[in-house]
């Protein structure tokens, strides 16, 4: 993938098949639900991940595998032509060590964004997202900036370190109602709600890395 470098391993997988994982945080990048396990079968629902260690994906339709394999030195991401974000968001406060990694465009999905955030079961309304795919690195402690403003949907999957997706009524920490513990291999629930068409909204909510992290963004763009 674009981002995959010496120190971290990163690829995608499509019309999976008895695929051998010796060790990666694996995600379901797909609207169907992906079967892990050969003696014992589980089921990764659509947009979750799991952590397998010399574990098998029996089926999937489409997984990304990615896995931090040189932790040491690891924050001279932002020298290997990641980029930080004040450099595209002009008020993102200068103070903050946040990076973004390349974007990988890894295809196109047809869902009802309802049922992508959780809020119908049956697909009544399927349209056609463009996937786009990149990580995120800042070192612990870090506040990763309150926001509520995205041109899509997306979700997000710890890949390294510990972190937690938080919630707000204002844009003010002190204003914080819901906190989502981000383990290696967790995808958390979309945050988003649909209010229209190619329209959706985000309660304020920021990422918070307890330790060094890195993280993956999963955008659909209509």
């Amino acid at each position: 993938m674009a981002f995959a470098d010496s120190f971290i391993s990163a690829v995608l997988v499509e019309n999976v098949d008895d695929y051998e994982v010796e060790d990666g945080v694996v995600v379901n990048i797909s609207p169907t639900k992906m079967f892990t396990g050969d003696e014992h079968p589980a089921i990764v629902l659509p947009w979750k991940s799991t952590w397998l260690k010399k574990g098998k994906i029996k089926s999937a339709e489409r997984v990304a595998i990615i896995k931090v394999v040189q932790p040491t030195n690891l924050g001279g991401c932002v020298f290997r032509g990641w980029d930080w974000l004040g450099n595209r968001v002009r008020s993102f406060p200068r103070d903050t060590p946040l990076y973004i990694s390349a974007q990988d465009e890894i295809g196109t999905v047809s869902l009802d964004p309802r049922v992508f955030t959780n809020e119908r079961i049956a697909s009544e309304a399927p349209q056609t997202f463009a996937l786009k795919l990149n990580l995120w690195w800042s070192p612990g402690n870090t506040d990763c900036f309150i926001h509520n403003e995205h041109p899509f949907l997306e979700t997000h999957t710890q890949i390294h370190g510990l972190g937690r997706m938080q919630k707000f009524r204002q844009r003010d920490p002190s204003t914080i109602y819901e906190d989502v513990p981000m383990s290696i291999g967790y995808s958390h629930d979309p945050f988003c709600r649909v209010t229209g068409e190619n329209l959706w909204t985000y309660p304020w909510h920021r990422y918070y890395a307890d330790t060094d992290s890195i993280w993956l963004a999963i955008e659909l763009h209509p």
